[in-house]
């Protein structure tokens, strides 16, 4: 997620630390070269000059210059104005004052609208809450069969009828709600592959006859300014509440991020990191200029770990650790549950620093595989005494993995590394990294 940008915008900083003394004429040189990084991003022309002349504004006071870091200092406000750029602070579902809570989802075709629904009705079902899926879109029959596949996978009813218009559909489906006790109702509505009247008049008449608490407009991130552009044609038409941003993860440049907001002000509520069904985050502002600026997402890493973070697992393995027990079955199954937080470089983004990485470095997911299939193919006192594994058990579980003997030999020695490092940790210590790893310590 904007690697691009994110290390192009690191070259400049680097640039601007490494100056002997800050002036007035590098502060716009400076200022020159993000402009140009954040045009080669699709930043909106507009947008991106309103955000240098803020930046160099508050860039150029005498606090600033005379500082004893004023590179840190100007770094700090393209941070700052970054966060306000993209909304300051996160907005969430406006929830209605007597359910049902109705959310009308809107977009072109091929934006991932119908997937979107799904990812939203999931994580509301997640936090308690009792949702409901309605196929309102009519002229394309697999949109209704995808919606009914996907309510299925995540055990969500869908509403549909294949007889009925959509603005009946959308109708119909309140009542439903109401007599099945189900808090939230989400509406997939048409689109088409531009923006078309037909479409807009039935989606406009379908928000007239429900009264949706939420419009939420969903666009690919991946399209740039035309994201942008069709944002601001949809929010003529239909007033749109929130901006939902998909296909993030392949979008390295995060031109549609960092404009929308500013030139249809509203506010981006939902990023989509991926196709399986969790990969969805609520948008947070300030962690999202982090990631950009290279600072990394710890709160958002944390948040993940403890989603998934089997808590009792993690009593008993501070306890193993503590005694020296941790055997190779404790860290398949870690590997496992690292796994599970979403794709690892996704993970590793949100680690501060990461953007310093080389362009077009690739995290080597097949090497976790690899080293699951390792351990899967010992034996359970293999795995528990890996000591034991001589030359011609090696050969066998190389031989049982799809590996060769060299890569079996060496995740036996890193494993024999990370014991010893254990070992070297005393009880404070240990506790304290316990801790930032996000594991509960009494």
């Amino acid at each position: 997620m904007f690697e691009t940008l994110s290390q192009k915008l690191e070259a400049v900083f680097k640039k601007l630390r490494g100056q002997g003394k800050i002036t007035v004429e590098n502060v716009a040189e400076s200022l020159r070269e993000v402009r140009r990084v954040l045009l080669d991003a699709d930043v909106n022309l507009q947008v991106a000059k309103q955000f240098i002349d803020n930046v160099q504004q508050r860039a150029v006071g005498q606090d600033v210059l005379s500082s004893i870091t004023p590179g840190q200092q100007i770094i700090k406000i393209i941070y700052d104005e970054m966060v306000k750029l993209l909304g300051e602070t996160r907005a969430d579902i406006t929830d209605a004052q007597i359910p049902p809570t109705v959310i009308l989802i809107a977009g072109l075709q091929g934006s991932g609208k119908t997937t979107f629904s799904a990812k939203l009705a999931r994580l509301l079902k997640s936090k308690g809450r009792n949702p409901l899926l309605v196929a309102a879109d009519v002229h394309r029959p697999a949109a209704i069969d995808q919606l009914i596949s996907l309510g299925h996978q995540i055990d969500i009813p869908v509403y549909s009828d294949r007889s009925a218009s959509a603005v009946k559909i959308a109708e119909d489906a309140l009542e439903y709600a109401r007599k099945n006790i189900r808090d939230t109702v989400i509406v997939d509505t048409a689109g088409r592959m531009h923006v078309d009247e037909e479409m807009m008049a039935e989606v406009e008449t379908i928000k007239e006859r429900i009264n949706p608490h939420e419009v939420l407009f969903v666009v690919d991130s991946m399209t740039g300014q035309d994201a942008v552009n069709t944002a601001k044609a949809f929010h003529d038409r239909l007033n749109i509440s929130g901006v939902v941003l998909t296909k993030l993860d392949g979008d390295a440049r995060g031109g549609a991020a960092l404009s929308i907001r500013s030139v249809v002000q509203r506010p981006i509520k939902f990023i989509g990191i991926g196709e399986k069904l969790d990969a969805l985050e609520p948008f947070h502002p300030d962690r999202i200029a982090s990631r950009i600026l290279g600072m990394g997402d710890i709160v958002t890493l944390v948040e993940k770990a403890q989603e998934r973070i089997d808590t009792e697992k993690a009593a008993k393995l501070e306890e193993k650790l503590r005694k020296s027990q941790f055997t190779l079955e404790d860290f398949l199954d870690q590997l496992r549950q690292m796994k599970s937080m979403g794709p690892l470089e996704q993970v590793v983004g949100m680690i501060p620093g990461m953007n310093r990485l080389p362009a077009g470095a690739q995290i080597d997911e097949k090497a976790l595989v690899r080293i699951e299939a390792i351990i899967q193919s010992m034996t359970g006192e293999e795995r528990t005494k890996p000591q034991i594994i001589n030359g011609s058990r090696r050969k066998r579980i190389a031989a049982g993995s799809g590996t060769n003997v060299q890569e079996v030999n060496r995740l036996l020695k890193q494993f024999d590394e990370m014991q010893k490092m254990m070992k070297k940790l005393t009880k404070g210590n240990f506790r304290r990294t316990m801790r930032g790893m996000g594991y509960p310590t009494n």
